[in-house]
């Protein structure tokens, strides 16, 4: 079956490959083609980006936490029904959990979709050198298919010129065009990366993204550098069975301060028989009647003061907690259930108060990384033994008032053991770590029925 898909990568983090990504996403759209979005590695904002610039939920593909089985199955779903699918890489093409292997790198993911590559180069200030950057890295790993170039930042036609007739006399890549810079189809950057697509909305800003595309880039050698792909094969595996259980509902956390969630993860909860209730934390003033809280990560931090205004829904989280609910909560999920976050300015916002511990920003000392999590005491993710695979990345820290418990204990991609995870209390475990759930459908399935078996009781406290 012909599934054409690209993949578009950087030759390092900041080249410009989300600006061009979401140009060649909105630009063929206007074409009319259907896109289909996918996303290298654990990322939640280019994804939301993905989803407004295409107009379906674009999926994450990890060599790491999945592995490629669980990668092909991921994206022969998602791409059924799409013209072409566009898979933006992760940070550098080669760079992924280790620096002397490929895993969990882009390059490994195009490899195991068999994908073309088309490699986005930052154009500024270079000329004949491009090509010795170009050859280099089409010709890195002979296995891997780069076969097209796009320049980003480039200021003039005449100095395109120049990088083209370069590229394309010293190597066999084609060159398909380039990006001007333009500030106004950038999107602003924070401390953990763009600004969310949530926060932004549906802007023209993607309409101006397909114009300055269709403008200097030849969209039907990259539709044909898609369609050049090899033929695919389904191999789907089954389904997570449903079974005859009743439905419950899970209530994800979902605005401005938390909106980091794998897609794929929320589809496996409604496949093992749930029913996907959002709420917002800051504007809400109470609980829907839902079996379990789901909060993921995001911006809690930035928007400190408006939930700690929020205290209706505060004390209605506490009470579900205190009743026995059941909350699965990670990164920004488990800042809010703590005392209190101290911002980055070190203005203290009162929170949820589940935990005796604050969560302070830090200025410096990024926590970032691949993690491997054993769950050591039993908890609503599983059994002691139980392996999970995810990812950190927060500035912030915990400040223990009392003694914390946790369930967990993590390693990083290596195997080096690095410390504990997952707060428990009650029936609520918070990790800062984000999981993925494609390759742990056992752990889905002991959510749902974590969640069957929770006292409604708890979730009729403080309904909206």
């Amino acid at each position: 079956m012909q599934r054409p898909r690209l993949v578009i990568a950087g030759t390092h983090s900041g080249a410009g490959k989300t600006t061009v990504t979401l140009a060649i996403m909105a630009a063929l759209q206007a074409r009319g083609l259907v896109i289909q979005p996918f996303k290298v590695g654990p990322d939640f904002i280019d994804p939301g980006h993905h989803q407004l610039a295409s107009g379906r939920f674009s999926r994450n593909l990890d060599g790491w936490m999945l592995g490629e089985a669980i990668n092909r199955d991921i994206f022969t779903r998602a791409s059924q029904g799409a013209d072409l699918s566009i898979i933006e890489g992760m940070m550098g093409l080669f760079d992924g959990s280790s620096p002397v292997h490929e895993q969990g790198s882009t390059a490994e993911l195009a490899k195991q979709v068999h994908a073309p590559v088309m490699l986005v180069i930052d154009g500024r200030a270079m000329a004949r050198s491009a090509a010795a950057m170009a050859s280099g890295y089409a010709k890195f790993d002979p296995a891997l298919s780069v076969q097209a170039v796009l320049f980003n930042r480039v200021q003039s036609d005449g100095h395109y010129r120049l990088l083209r007739d370069a590229v394309e006399a010293e190597t066999d890549l084609t060159v398909v065009g380039y990006l001007r810079p333009d500030a106004s189809v950038t999107i602003p950057e924070r401390h953990l990366g763009l600004r969310t697509a949530v926060e932004q909305g549906r802007t023209d800003l993607y309409d101006r993204l397909a114009r300055a595309a269709a403008d200097t880039v030849d969209l039907d050698r990259v539709e044909a550098l898609a369609r050049s792909a090899d033929e695919w094969w389904d191999d789907l595996t089954a389904p997570v069975p449903v079974g005859q259980l009743p439905q419950v509902r899970i209530g994800v956390a979902y605005d401005g301060a938390f909106c980091f969630y794998y897609q794929d993860n929320l589809d496996l909860f409604e496949s093992a028989g749930a029913e996907i209730v959002r709420f917002s934390p800051l504007h809400d003033d109470g609980l829907p009647d839902v079996d379990l809280l789901y909060s993921g990560g995001g911006y809690p931090e930035i928007h400190g003061e408006a939930l700690a205004a929020n205290l209706a829904m505060r004390t209605a989280v506490r009470q579900y907690a205190e009743r026995g609910g059941a909350i699965y909560a990670e990164c920004g999920g488990l800042m809010y259930l703590t005392q209190a976050i101290r911002d980055g300015g070190g203005r203290r916002h009162e929170m949820v108060g589940i935990f005796p511990a604050e969560a302070v920003m830090r200025k410096a000392g990024l926590t970032l990384g691949y993690r491997s999590v054993e769950v050591t005491q039993s908890c609503l993710l599983g059994r002691p033994g139980l392996r999970l695979r995810g990812h950190e990345f927060h500035y912030s820290a915990l400040e223990p008032k009392s003694t914390l418990h946790y369930a967990c204990t993590l390693s990083d991609a290596e195997g080096k053991p690095i410390g504990q995870d997952g707060l428990m209390t009650r029936n609520t475990v918070a990790l800062y770590s984000h999981l993925h759930f494609g390759s742990h459908p056992e752990v889905v399935r002991g959510l749902v029925a974590a969640a069957r078996g929770s006292h409604k009781s708890a979730s009729s406290i403080g309904k909206a």
